[in-house]
């Protein structure tokens, strides 16, 4: 899947991304205890427990798009804020995406839920190298709308999640990262439950810096048919 990303560097560098394979890394939060309780949660709700802490669900690179309105079967999906982190031409760039996922489907199976699902991504990206030293201050937000209101859906840093090099020691097992990887690296707790929204909007903030990465998106719901 072909991407563009405006960088913020003097040159307003646009960059031409091929993205060939798309990971999804869940369950990645650093305090253990608090992801065991978030799982039995979710068992809760009939939602599967993961055979691995974390885990990383392929996901078809076509999903990922940066268009602004999308269309999903149903009424029961949802977004979730996350870094987006690729390999091109020989080093890390961070950008923004959301885990869109149907709710329904996440009680039979998370896997398909993830894949059922197009991956809204953010215009713009940052270099890793840029960000690497104060990655746990880095400030991701989101937003859904409510009767007519945006409402902070996430909010926090990154420093209760394990970190990009973490997750792609892990997954790479050793392996040096190929041109067009891409890694979606998990989220943060919804702020009064996870629910459904047809509206979302995402940010990402570097306190240090002083910039932002932002995306905002609708979905639109296709009937379901039986």
């Amino acid at each position: 899947m072909r991407l563009q990303f405006m960088t913020d560097d003097k040159a307003a560098t646009q960059l031409d991304v091929a993205v060939t394979r798309l990971i999804i890394a869940g369950w990645v939060g650093r305090d253990k205890e608090a992801v065991l309780h978030h799982i039995r949660e979710l068992e809760a709700l009939g939602v599967p427990a993961p055979g691995a802490v974390p885990l990383f669900y392929r996901v078809a690179a076509n999903q990922l798009s940066q268009q602004a309105a999308l269309e999903v079967v149903g009424d029961q999906t949802s977004g979730e804020a996350e870094p987006l982190v690729f390999f091109h031409r020989g080093e890390f760039w961070v950008s923004l995406t959301s885990d869109h996922t149907d709710r329904y489907l996440e009680t039979f199976s998370v896997a398909l839920s993830k894949q059922a699902c197009v991956k809204p991504v953010a215009s713009a990206a940052w270099r890793m190298s840029e960000v690497a030293e104060h990655w746990d201050s880095l400030e991701l937000t989101s937003w859904i709308k409510e009767q007519g209101e945006w409402v902070v859906y996430q909010q926090g840093t990154l420093a209760s999640l394990l970190t990009p090099q973490d997750l792609l020691a892990r997954y790479l097992a050793g392996e040096e990262p190929e041109e067009g990887l891409a890694i979606s690296c998990g989220t943060l707790s919804a702020i009064g439950g996870i629910r459904p929204s047809s509206e979302f909007r995402m940010a990402l903030h570097d306190p240090v810096l002083g910039r932002t990465l932002e995306h905002v998106y609708q979905t639109a719901a296709l009937p379901v048919v039986a």
